[in-house]
């Protein structure tokens, strides 16, 4: 029996405001706004770069729980695969984003760097080595 082959998949982050996570993904990190609904006041919206997407949501009385509030060994939110991270890094550090763990070799055999959003997620890009 054949295997479909699977695409990228999308992280859904429900975030406290999604004009600022638009603002912060399309300005620094040079994702493009794929969808917003609605137009004025976005409670859903959808961004990406390339093959990488996300979905982000606001919901009333729900806050955002990145991974490390609920467990300090799971730093992680999403890990965004990048050919060349250093010239991403390179890229985004003329943009002004800092980064909450700089461009390096891992420990776990990876390469790259994570950057944290204003929600505090953690988004990893980078490759194995």
């Amino acid at each position: 029996m054949s295997q479909a082959e699977l695409g990228a998949a999308s992280p859904s982050f429900i975030v406290s405001d999604v004009d600022r996570t638009l603002a912060f993904y399309c300005c620094k990190l040079g994702f493009e706004e794929r969808f917003r609904e609605p137009v004025d006041k976005p409670f859903f919206a959808i961004v990406g770069r390339d093959t990488a997407q996300l979905f982000v949501k606001a919901e009333r009385n729900v806050l955002p729980q990145p991974n490390h509030t609920r467990h300090p060994h799971m730093r992680l939110d999403a890990f965004v695969y990048v050919d060349d991270p250093d010239v991403l890094a390179a890229e985004l550090s003329g943009r002004g984003v800092d980064f909450s763990a700089p461009l390096k070799d891992t420990s776990d055999g990876l390469r790259g760097f994570e950057i944290r959003d204003p929600d505090g997620y953690v988004l990893f890009f980078g490759r194995p080595r």
